[in-house]
């Protein structure tokens, strides 16, 4: 496996891992009360706003050149990052 598929991989088994936070926390939000939920709610339209853009630049690493590669993992890298600290955040505002 190439160093290449091997990122990718890892990141689509972390974004499975962050599908199913955000899972839990959608049942916490449906639990709270309406204030509750529309704050849960904004929270995670942005977390999975950033999840399908990481997502698609993860489907775009896997069609691209080797030549494209350094640039595609430092846009990956970058995306990650975010998601990462944005699912942190959401994870202690809401527990």
């Amino acid at each position: 496996m190439s160093e290449r598929d091997a990122y990718i991989e890892k990141t689509k088994a972390k974004i499975d891992q962050w599908n199913a936070e955000i899972d839990k926390m959608e049942a916490k939000a449906r639990q709270t009360s309406a204030d509750g939920e529309i704050a849960y709610r904004e929270v995670l339209q942005n977390l999975q706003g950033q999840r399908d853009a990481l997502e698609q630049q993860l489907k775009e690493a896997r069609q691209a050149g080797d030549a494209a590669w350094g640039d595609i993992k430092t846009e990956l890298d970058a995306a990650w990052s975010n998601l990462s600290d944005a699912v942190k955040k959401a994870r202690s505002r809401f527990e």
